[in-house]
């Protein structure tokens, strides 16, 4: 052993952790060129989409947001039902569900009104479409929407009793009758209790799976979804 404590050819502490450092730092700089690349992807899109091309925007998942993109299959079966309840002339509110409000937006025809409720401010591309709206402030907004829409799709952000409750408010504010509720299949008591919802046999998905078991909701008789009311 020398003076050191270490073998002859062996690696000081010092050198192994300088070689660890070297091999974190790579990484750290890999990751980081990795989200300059996908915000450079982000920006190009953002300006295409303020250039009219709406259609073909799809902004990235923001997961400190919870925002998990419903699949094609899920936003279309959302879509449809909700233009179907809502009828030629009707309105149609989507509460923290922007993949939703996409597809209602490419389908329904122009006597069709709907609104996009989203804290995401990215949004905002879809002009008076978009309504700033953050569930810790659920009533915060134009008392002229009170009862306004035929129906309602509504997906929390967040699985959390707190969450659920104030989007619950909204959902009742906004809504005449019927709601269309998306969430983890652990909130259906709550569920049942603040808006009268039960789950269908219709199952959303997400481009991105989820580790929590998540079921679609409704408080009326749904022939698409196959809703449990009668």
């Amino acid at each position: 052993m020398d003076e050191a404590g270490s073998t002859p050819g062996s690696k000081t502490d010092s050198e192994s952790d300088s070689e660890d450092d070297i091999k974190l730092s790579a990484t750290a700089a890999a990751a980081l060129q990795q989200f300059y690349l996908e915000q450079q992807l982000e920006n190009e899109r953002l300006n295409l989409a303020h250039q009219g091309n709406l259609e073909d925007y799809q902004p990235q998942e923001d997961w400190q947001l919870s925002q998990f993109w419903y699949d094609d299959i899920t936003a279309n079966a959302l879509a449809r039902e909700a233009l179907a309840v809502a009828g030629e002339n009707g309105r149609i509110a989507c509460v923290s569900s922007p993949t939703a409000y996409k597809k209602v937006k490419e389908l329904k025809p122009e006597t069709v009104e709907a609104k996009c409720f989203e804290y995401d401010r990215r949004f905002q591309i879809y002009g008076q479409d978009f309504v700033f709206y953050d569930f810790n402030d659920p009533l915060n907004m134009d008392v002229s929407l009170k009862n306004y829409f035929d129906i309602v799709i509504a997906d929390p952000p967040f699985l959390s009793e707190d969450c659920l409750t104030k989007t619950a408010m909204t959902v009742k504010f906004l809504a005449k009758d019927k709601i269309i509720l998306c969430t983890g299949a652990v909130m259906e008591e709550l569920a049942f209790k603040l808006l009268h919802v039960l789950p269908c046999q219709f199952r959303p998905t997400h481009q991105n799976r989820l580790q929590n078991e998540f079921l679609c909701y409704a408080n009326y008789a749904s022939e698409g979804l196959k809703s449990q009311h009668h």
